[in-house]
């Protein structure tokens, strides 16, 4: 007992908790009988994870100020990240074109996703998978279940791409790479997109681009497609019913049209959309997002992060975004 008693306060006086041995035997259990992953090798991969209390800070106490479209667009339509993904676009134009041949979507998007992400790599995260995602999975019981499956997934990609679990790094959540991916994302959507035998989304960026590319086809992008449509004559209490919050095109353009509210009338009225309402410093702004401004936002589920990407984009390609 004195032991044990001992024991405790070295790991009070260490400020690492230490993380539930039935958790960590279990998973280790249902790893070796569900992948064959070695036990003793596991044992010592898990072994040199850390615990970071810094990782369950971020998660449990997010920013808590709320940002208007004015103040959000602001941060990501700056002249720098445009004339960078100006020179991304430049030099990887190749992968781009090929990547919308094969996938449908625009390079400017492609791009602009990357952009938003992590500044093209200039900001793809410091910390070490590994380490966030044991933490999350092992110490932060509301998301348990889903970072313990996200730490399977990694282990299961580390072991695919035959990489060092120890050594990719991200973002205090798991997210990775050029595209910020989760672990599962990786596993459904990358794609090597170079054709070299491995799929890398950290340094190879012809990879991120196909596997961006490849996240938005496999989510229903439709190729040529408009995105957004500006919307004009929006009364906020006449049209209430059709400002709703959701983001999944739900009413026919032609509906919309017949209630007052007015867009591009070359536009295809039988096609479905979302009046999207966006606060800015001058009041509601509008716009009708369709089918693909939807597939954006599965990549967050944000209307603002999606016209940031679609914006960002018009404003590389040098077009107005309307």
């Amino acid at each position: 007992m004195r032991i044990l008693f001992l024991l405790m306060l070295l790991l009070m006086a260490a400020g690492t908790p230490a993380a539930p041995a039935t958790g960590i035997e279990k998973f280790i259990d249902q790893m070796v009988e569900n992948h064959d992953f070695d036990r003793a090798w596991l044992k010592r991969v898990l072994a040199d994870a850390h615990y970071r209390q810094d990782i369950i800070d971020r998660i449990s106490h997010p920013a808590e100020h709320t940002l208007n479209w004015s103040s959000y667009r602001r941060i990501f339509l700056t002249p720098e990240r445009i004339r960078m993904g100006r020179t991304f676009m430049a030099r990887n134009r190749e992968a781009l074109n090929r990547a919308q041949e094969k996938y449908g979507v625009p390079p400017e998007l492609v791009t602009a996703i990357i952009g938003v992400e992590t500044f093209y790599g200039r900001r793809a995260g410091k910390d070490r998978v590994l380490d966030a995602l044991y933490t999350l999975a092992f110490h932060y019981p509301p998301r348990s279940r889903f970072f313990t499956s996200e730490l399977e997934k990694f282990l299961l990609l580390t072991r695919q791409e035959k990489l060092d679990p120890r050594k990719p790094k991200g973002s205090y959540a798991g997210a990775m790479g050029l595209g910020q991916f989760m672990p599962s994302s990786f596993l459904e959507y990358a794609v090597d997109f170079d054709g070299d035998g491995r799929r890398d989304i950290w340094k190879n960026e012809a990879d991120a681009i196909g596997s961006v590319a490849n996240y938005f086809a496999r989510h229903g992008w439709k190729r040529d497609f408009p995105v957004v449509l500006r919307a004009e004559g929006v009364d906020a209490t006449r049209h209430a019913r059709f400002i709703d919050g959701k983001l999944k095109p739900a009413h026919k353009l032609m509906d919309l049209w017949k209630a007052g509210i007015r867009f591009d009338e070359l536009v295809n009225k039988e096609m479905r959309a979302a009046l999207v309402k966006l606060d800015t410093d001058e009041g509601a702004e509008y716009w009708l997002g369709l089918n693909n401004f939807y597939v954006i936002t599965r990549y967050n589920h944000s209307p603002m992060y999606a016209m940031a990407v679609y914006q960002l984009g018009k404003a590389i390609a040098g077009e107005e975004a309307l």
